[in-house]
């Protein structure tokens, strides 16, 4: 039988939420054939057991280590025989209809190469996380001079999270997150999947840009609407924030010129500095200080990822969730 969609879940102590999130989608796709593979990264909390019993026709493939975000999802990948591949974070709940709304509007613009949706709060408020604008010198220079927190949402100020606008249109935008993405399987095969050297975070935003450069135009629907319950993981904020610096200086090592990246992670490292000092000055103990703090610190976050993935005794994330950010 043919299948529309290969839905593909990389989970990390979740078992919780992705039951929630697998129980959502016959509502999701009620008119689209629809696979499920679900990857588990070692998580021991009964996450394998559960989903096996309770959704006995999904695939599902236990790790035998924390293998990563990137990884993960491309090992699941390659079992997919879906027209399309939809990552899902494990962590959220697929709207009804959300599904046969993505698979109709990818149809309808095979060019785009690359879809999202809309991502709301448990409260139903809009969270901007389904998509961002890519970085440039501005954003970094924004952020270095804290005018990002200052003027945060602000177009001009804080450009990477595309302004206020509320994800309620259809779109064009530089990057579509991977907690709902969907790739023609054409496409995803032709980028060869997520770079596996981002063990998480940043490996959205290099397909996207990958994806750019092959003369797709990434693009979001209003009508594909999930509930993201942001936050859930085992992270702590420093090894959380660690990763995220750590993916823009390695996005900004593989796609830039020597010089503008160079700019780039200098005025990274300025943001965080700026961010430590007025956390220093101010004796703050909040948990957005503390973590500045222990950015400034630590700086290993400004050595990029390696081209291959860690090994198992060297992985910059071992113990850390992966799926649930």
């Amino acid at each position: 039988m043919s299948v529309d969609v290969s839905v593909v879940i990389v989970t990390y102590h979740c078992r919780d939420e992705a039951l929630a999130c697998l129980a959502s989608l016959p509502a999701a796709a009620a008119h689209s054939s629809v696979e499920v593979i679900v990857l588990d990264n070692n998580s021991g909390d009964g996450t394998v057991e559960a989903v096996s019993e309770r959704y006995p026709d999904a695939l599902v493939l236990a790790s035998e280590d924390n293998l990563g975000f990137a990884v993960g999802v491309n090992r699941a990948a390659e079992k997919a025989r879906g027209r399309y591949v939809l990552l899902l974070n494990p962590d959220t709940v697929v709207h009804q209809g959300a599904i046969d709304a993505l698979v109709a509007f990818a149809d309808a613009r095979p060019d785009n190469g690359l879809y999202g949706g809309r991502t709301v709060n448990p409260d139903g408020t809009t969270h901007p996380a389904s998509c961002w604008g890519a970085p440039t010198l501005w954003s970094q220079f924004c952020f270095a001079t804290m005018l990002s927190t200052a003027f945060k949402r602000s177009a001009l100020f804080d450009p990477e999270s595309l302004g206020r606008w509320a994800r309620d249109s259809v779109r064009e935008v530089d990057i579509v997150t991977g907690c709902l993405l969907l790739v023609p399987m054409a496409v995803w095969q032709a980028l060869g999947g997520f770079d596996t050297r981002f063990f998480m975070y940043g490996e959205d935003a290099d397909l996207a840009l990958r994806a750019k450069a092959l003369g797709y135009h990434p693009i979001i629907t209003p009508d594909a609407v999930i509930t993201h319950e942001i936050g859930v993981s085992s992270q702590t904020r420093p090894e959380k924030f660690r990763l995220v610096l750590q993916s823009k200086v390695t996005l900004f090592r593989k796609h830039w010129s020597p010089l503008r990246s160079r700019l780039g992670v200098s005025l990274l490292l300025a943001g965080v500095g700026s961010r430590a000092f007025v956390a220093w000055v101010t004796r703050s103990e909040g948990a957005g200080a503390l973590t500045w703090r222990a950015l400034w610190r630590d700086r290993s976050w400004l050595t990029p990822f390696p081209p291959e993935p860690p090994s198992k005794s060297g992985s910059t994330g071992a113990g850390l969730g992966v799926s649930c950010p």
